[in-house]
């Protein structure tokens, strides 16, 4: 199946076809850049324990978007997390059980941001209002 052929798929799965496929794109954009400002201010703030804020408010802001946000950060969130498996090993010397649980730790935030609710449920005390 070529690339082409498997994001039609996708498309006809998620039933984009009731909405238009040029909304669902948009929304998908539109949310991976939520996914992206999140990211962004993680980095920046560089606040220890803010981790899974930062997952939760990404997926919730890119959630809100409607069902191609929802997709956006689903698949970001995926690859994300796949990748730190990889790399977290390797970089930060952690244990495969360790890089496990974070992870789970982190799909929690994932989910808990797409489905709506609120992210500031893993808000670290004194971080800053800015974010």
């Amino acid at each position: 199946m070529n690339l082409s052929t498997g994001i039609i798929f996708c498309f006809l799965i998620l039933g984009v076809s009731s909405q238009g496929l040029g909304t669902f794109l948009r929304e998908a954009g539109q949310g991976a850049k939520d996914m992206w400002r999140a990211y962004r201010d993680m980095k920046e703030a560089n606040y220890k324990g803010a981790d899974k804020y930062f997952h939760a408010r990404g997926n919730y802001d890119a959630a809100q978007r409607g069902p191609g946000g929802v997709w956006a950060a689903k698949v970001i969130s995926n690859a994300r997390e796949t990748i730190q498996g990889i790399t977290d090993p390797l970089l930060k010397g952690m244990t495969r059980e360790e890089v496990r649980k974070d992870s789970k730790a982190d799909q929690f935030a994932n989910e808990w941001g797409r489905s709506g609710k609120d992210p500031n449920h893993f808000r670290p005390a004194g971080l800053p209002d800015k974010y």
